[in-house]
């Protein structure tokens, strides 16, 4: 409502009823449209949006060194990429700290720093990152949501309040799909003709190989 732009709201795991819901409340269901959809399967056309904004979500696909590649193709070429979100200060250089081994676990591995994504992307050559930082005391705004939104999560919220913002962060960042590029197609079918031939050298021929194409 405030910038007069369209929006399709697109989500993995929460109701597109009950998002529209929540729309209609606000006043905006003339101008975004809940859906639900993967992420790795969007129903979207080749160059079909000015932007894509990704919040809290893009490091559960987006690390992936081929998902920017894929994302690009649905945006119009110049046409921006922005991501917001839990992650890191800096990379880990070396063993997680002690005081968040408590909340740690194996999936915390997709958390990074601004300076990661930086280059994540920067690899793909699809895209020129304009952004790529963290949000001065985003810690204390991650913490503020669990306390108002998640309050019983204990263990991340202590993790939070021990860490102080020394390893964990709120990051962001932006990139252009570059006009002069061009992102790859996704491979999804390889077509193949079967034609039938002896299994072992000394077999026979197939008697009728064109009934078994």
């Amino acid at each position: 409502r405030e910038f007069g732009v369209q929006v399709w709201a697109t989500d993995l795991w929460f109701s597109p009823d009950e998002r529209l819901a929540r729309l209609r409340d606000a006043g905006v269901d003339d101008a975004v449209f809940p859906l639900r959809a993967d992420a790795r399967s969007l129903p979207f056309a080749t160059d079909f949006f000015d932007a894509v904004v990704s919040i809290d979500s893009f490091v559960y696909y987006g690390t992936d060194d081929l998902y920017l590649n894929y994302l690009s193709r649905f945006v119009r070429p110049g046409g921006a990429i922005g991501i917001a979100g839990a992650g890191l200060v800096d990379e880990f250089d070396g063993p997680v700290p002690d005081h968040l081994r408590p909340w740690w676990e194996p999936s915390m591995a997709c958390l990074h720093s601004a300076a990661w994504w930086r280059r994540h992307w920067e690899r793909s050559g699809v895209a020129d990152v304009t952004v790529a930082d963290t949000m001065p005391d985003g810690w204390l705004r991650w913490l503020d949501w669990h306390r108002t939104v998640n309050p019983d999560n204990t263990v991340e919220i202590d993790a939070l309040t021990a860490d102080q913002g020394r390893h964990l962060g709120y990051v962001r960042a932006v990139a252009h799909r570059r006009p002069d590029a061009t992102p790859d197609e996704p491979i999804t079918d390889i077509p193949l003709t079967y034609t039938a031939h002896p299994l072992l050298r000394d077999d026979p021929p197939p008697a009728d190989a064109a009934s078994r194409r």
